[in-house]
């Protein structure tokens, strides 16, 4: 096993680091190299789906970025206390039929000590917004790290 840095016990500074991270893994929308972030038998509650291990985390990522086109994803340090982060999020994505969504959401995340992730729970709410409504366009510029991102 690989370790992740940073590593648990989490300060501010670290874990909007590993925040960060995440964003951008999220953002290449690359299924095996999200997952490698995750423990072998990380468990996940992704709206209404839970989802085991690494193998299930590909198939449910690479579903959901078959559906959700163009995805774009911000993600904001919310709270840490030792192995635990919370996140929330906002992401925007094309729908099969060209329909523009922005979802919205929560993640409360729980690490092992070699800084992979052993828990992941998602709460997301989605709405339809036009084309022209859009602020997320592709990963996070460097020089837009740490900036907070407007509700809506």
């Amino acid at each position: 096993m690989t370790a992740r840095p940073p590593l648990p016990p989490y300060t501010a500074e670290t874990a909007a680091v590993k925040v960060q991270a995440a964003e951008d893994a999220w953002n290449t929308r690359d299924p095996h190299r999200v997952s490698l972030a995750y423990t072998h038998d990380s468990l996940w509650r992704n709206r209404d789906v839970f989802v085991t291990g690494r193998e299930a985390i590909v198939e449910f990522l690479t579903r959901k970025w078959e559906r959700e086109r163009d995805y774009a994803l911000r993600k904001e340090l919310w709270a840490c206390d030792g192995n635990r982060i919370a996140v929330r999020f906002q992401y925007e994505s094309r729908d099969a039929d060209g329909r523009w969504w922005r979802s919205y959401g929560n993640e409360l995340w729980e690490f092992d000590a070699a800084g992979l992730m052993a828990r992941r729970e998602a709460s997301i709410n989605d709405v339809a917004i036009t084309e022209e409504e859009r602020r997320i366009f592709g990963p996070r510029p460097t020089a837009e790290h740490g900036v907070p991102f407007p509700l809506s």
